[in-house]
Formats: C-alpha cells, structure tokens, sequence
C-alpha cells in the first residue's frame, strides 16, 4: 500500500472525469472535471445549491455518478477509504451520543488501518479537555473538534473537510487551521469545503468555485481575484453626493454610497477615476485596489448568473 511519504508530485489523489449527478430535474454536478494532487490544501466555494456537499458525497462514495468517473489514488472511492487513505469531516449525520468523547475517539482509531493513540489525536484536536463528557453534551464548536478528531484518527493521505470551522471560536479555528496546515506539510491533500471565504483566502494554496454544478474558476486566490478583473475604488465626497451622476461613470459594475464616502467596482479603474475627475468632483481620501476573495466570489458567480438568464 502507497503511504504519504511514498506519493510523488506528478500522482493524482483525486479524479473527477466529466462527472454528472442529478436528482430529478436538478443537476447537482455537471460534467465536473477535475484533479487533485499530494500536499495540496484546496478550497471548494460556491453559493448554496452549487453542487459542493454532492461533489464530496460522490468523492467519498456516499453517492453514485449518472456519469462520468470518479477516482481517488487511482481506485474507487470506497477501497481509498477502506484503505484507510481518506479521513472525512462531514456536516451531515451525527455523532454517537450515549458514549463518552474518548470512547468515540478510540473507536474511530481502532477501526482505522493505520490508527493513530487515542490520546495524541485528541491532543491534536484540543479535546483531551473534554474526554470524559459525553457526546450529547458537547457545545456545537466542541462537537465540530471531535468531528475533526474522527477524521483524523489514522495516518490518511487525504482529508476532507465540509465547512469544519462552523461553530468554533476564533482561537478554535486558528488552533484548527495551524493543524491542518502541518497535515499539509506533511505530504497531505486537504479539501474543504467553507462559507468562510477569509479562510479559503489565507489557508488554500488553490480555489475551486463551483456555480450549478459547474467548475468556474480554478487557481490561487490570487488568480481567482484577477479572474473578476474588477477592482475597487473608495474615495470621500465633500457635501452632498449625487448617486445619479456617479452611476454614469464608465465601466462601473457596482456603487454604494454611504454619507459622504462612496465605493465603487470598476472593470477599468484608470478609465473611471479619470472620469471622475472629468466631472468637477474632488474626490478625498482616493483609494484603489483590487477584489477580496469574497468581492471576486460575488462577481464571478453573478456574471454567471446573468449570462444564463
């Protein structure tokens, strides 16, 4: 059996070819292509109904293509994870709740082929804390740390993560995130699925965004922001603003003004605040700069949205 050590750079973890699912009239997943490969830490976004949770439910063999092929280290689904090689933190389904945290933990270890100490995977998790309360008992952020515990508790060379972080406090997720990049340091591929986009930002070294099912966008954030091709410009207005001629401005995709501050998206910066000053206007405090991940997000699934209606 291949460990994590004796993956190479050019190995495909996961393979998805042209693949389809559909439930009724709806299609969940749309001819998505793509590959996933070691030491990666990816980011999978999208608006709810994008097809994400189906994506991972056919990744970890919960669900069946219509279409198409999915692979994960070059086997189906369900031997990578009978292999041990695919540790999974989902928001679906719960946990066992008449047991105690450190039971459930030394179950998960010892079904796992390649198990991990109980003791050193609730370390990790930051739940040793906890280990004697039970299960029905845990907060919703202490719920979601032993949910991370299980995905972890043996030596998988890929894990799956759907919106982990939910739930959990700011020192939580960061304890949580520092983890997972070791995981990754260590030769590891990491998929996640998130709303947070800060962290798909400055966790991914690559965003996936879905829109119906579809694959719009792949790269860094960076690429992903360049993507959007819009950038932002924020500036001061003194007296009163007159929305209306600042709608005119060329290559304006968005405005919103606030009192005397406006913020505008354009698609040609140089060529609006040129115009800007074409009309008379002083603007104070200029600023220009280009999309968040969360702006590039917006923009890239609502030009999507208009091209389809």
């Amino acid at each position: 059996m291949t460990t994590t050590a004796e993956t190479t750079a050019t190995d495909t973890v996961v393979g998805f070819d042209q693949v389809t699912k559909t439930y009724g009239n709806v299609r969940a997943v749309d001819g998505l292509t793509l590959a996933l490969h070691p030491g990666e830490t990816v980011a999978l976004l999208g608006p709810n109904g994008a097809g994400k949770s189906t994506t991972l439910d056919l990744l970890l063999g919960l669900k069946h293509a219509d279409s198409g092929t999915v692979s994960v280290f070059g086997t189906s689904p369900r031997e990578a994870i009978v292999n041990g090689r695919v540790g999974a933190m989902l928001q679906s389904g719960g946990l066992m709740e008449e047991v105690t945290v450190a039971e459930l933990v030394r179950l998960a270890c010892d079904l796992h082929p390649k198990r991990y100490k109980a003791a050193d995977v609730m370390a990790r998790a930051g739940i040793s804390q906890i280990a004697d309360r039970k299960v029905n008992k845990l907060s919703g952020g202490q719920a979601q740390r032993v949910r991370f515990a299980l995905a972890t508790a043996g030596d998988s060379d890929l894990i799956v993560l759907d919106e982990p972080t939910t739930g959990m406090d700011v020192s939580a997720r960061q304890a949580f995130w520092a983890t997972m990049r070791e995981q990754a340091d260590q030769g590891r591929t990491v998929l996640f699925a998130t709303h947070y986009l800060e962290e798909a930002d400055a966790i991914a070294d690559r965003v996936l965004v879905l829109h119906r099912g579809r694959l719009l966008a792949d790269g860094t954030a960076a690429e992903i922001k360049a993507k959007a091709g819009a950038r932002r410009i924020s500036f001061d207005l003194e007296g009163a603003v007159d929305e209306a001629v600042l709608t005119g401005l060329p290559f304006l995709t968005s405005i919103d003004v606030s009192g005397q501050t406006v913020r505008i998206q354009s698609a040609d910066a140089d060529a609006t605040v040129h115009a800007l000053y074409g009309l008379g206007v002083y603007p104070r405090n200029l600023e220009v700069a280009g999309l968040g991940l969360e702006q590039a997000f917006v923009a890239i699934t609502e030009a999507e949205e208009a091209k389809q209606s």
